[in-house]
């Protein structure tokens, strides 16, 4: 099964890539020791305590360990006398180094809330193998039962090309994606067929959808789809960019519909919305009417609301604070206006503090010398300056200022103690 499996599945893949190329020739508690514990009032404070001090006296690093309570908080929950130090304990005495050990658990923590150390031991093993002998098992093969056919799904999707984080997540969750054999087999067949890479979290995404749903189920939410005004074509175009747009309810897809279409969209315009950006279905109805309102409150009309959600449909999922505090720093700070926003909404969706701060404290710093003389602002057009990659703004702002390249780097670079005139916290 699994080699015919692995055949069909390279033969559609290359033949998808084939076709593409042919059509287009948490800060982790900032400013506070990163082991701090955030409920340090509850009675719980000690316990977790207790997992750190357990994790740092096998050899973790800080920074494995940020990654670790990062990935799963749930870890210090546990108790770490009776639930993770026999399970350490155990996988140490089967000669696990030290190396091995911090390595493994690092990446996947969730292995350490498997039930019994023997459970726990099974899948470090796998792993290892994954990790370091290029994918390829030496013994899940001989394991039997569930464990074991999980473990051999997950193989032929490392064959494939599946990358290690989406294995892991795979191999640890509670969902089903990876069980069983012929409705696994046929998820995949499914997902290769439609042309989804491997390589990237869409496939994993539209695994779940064929494995959890069946074919009765996917044809009713098709329907759902079609009776607010989309083509079937353009139901599985939203799937195509992003898979989980099957897996909302009658009543959530029609909510969203009715909620945006509220907002000041036509029909059309909100069919226009959803294909460009199925994600924006997420957003709760509050969450979309709390948009309305911030984006009101702050000054655009709801004309120019309307057209940035139709330029950029994710701006309905931001937070009120999120968009006050960036059009407070473009329009406060920086001087441009509320239109200059409307005509590139994308910009909100850029991070504050990664790059609008740096690029637009180097622009400030070259008006402050007067390099910029001769705009009737000083300030140039908020495209030019934020809307770009980061090899063009250098080009464009930084290369060509000969002795001032140094200062304008470090600025760039994220030194605050270089940015003048920008009175926004970051933090």
């Amino acid at each position: 099964m699994y080699s015919s499996l692995l055949l069909h599945s390279k033969r559609c893949i290359e033949l998808h890539k084939s076709r593409t190329f042919r059509a287009i020739s948490v800060k982790l508690l900032q400013n506070e020791s990163p082991f701090r514990n955030p409920f340090s009032s509850s009675p719980s404070t000690v316990q977790s305590d207790s997992v750190l001090n357990l994790l740092t006296s096998y050899g973790f690093t800080s920074t494995q360990i940020s990654r670790i309570i990062t990935t799963y908080p749930r870890l210090l929950t546990l108790d770490a006398e009776t639930s993770l130090l026999p399970k350490l304990q155990s996988l140490q005495s089967r000669g696990a180094s030290t190396s091995d050990l911090t390595e493994i658990i690092s990446k996947v923590p969730k292995i350490l809330s498997k039930r019994g150390a023997k459970s726990t031991a099974l899948y470090f093993d796998f792993i290892k193998d994954i990790i370091h002998n290029d994918g390829k098992s030496s013994h899940s093969s001989t394991i039997i039962g569930k464990q074991g056919n999980k473990m051999r799904n997950v193989t032929v999707l490392r064959e494939m090309g599946v990358p290690q984080r989406f294995l892991f997540s795979l191999l640890v969750s509670e969902s089903q994606p990876v069980c069983g054999k012929e409705k696994f087999e046929m998820s995949v067949k499914k997902v290769v067929e439609m042309g989804f890479d491997p390589a990237t979290s869409k496939f994993v995404q539209a695994l779940h959808v064929f494995y959890e749903m069946s074919e009765r189920t996917i044809e009713e939410k098709v329907s759902v789809y079609n009776k607010l005004g989309f083509r079937v074509e353009e139901v599985w175009e939203m799937f195509n960019k992003w898979p989980y747009s099957l897996k909302f309810s009658e009543k959530k897809i029609t909510q969203t519909f009715e909620t945006l279409k509220r907002c000041g969209l036509g029909d059309e315009e909100v069919v226009a919305v959803m294909k460009k950006r199925p994600e924006c279905m997420r957003a709760s109805e509050e969450k979309i009417t709390s948009c309305v309102e911030t984006f009101l409150g702050i000054g655009f009309s709801g004309e120019e609301f309307v057209s940035m959600v139709k330029c950029f449909p994710t701006c309905v999922g931001l937070s009120a604070e999120n968009v006050r505090r960036k059009v407070e720093f473009l329009v406060g700070e920086m001087g441009w206006e509320l239109k200059d926003v409307v005509g590139i909404p994308p910009v909100l969706g850029y991070s504050l503090e990664k790059r609008m701060v740096p690029r637009c404290g180097v622009v400030r710093a070259l008006v402050e010398k007067g390099v910029m003389m001769g705009r009737e602002s000083g300030i140039p057009p908020m495209s030019s300056v934020l809307a770009c990659s980061d090899k063009v703004f250098l080009n464009r702002f930084v290369m060509k200022h000969g002795k001032l390249v140094p200062e304008l780097m470090a600025i760039f670079a994220g030194d605050k103690r270089k940015v003048k005139g920008l009175c926004v916290s970051v933090s």
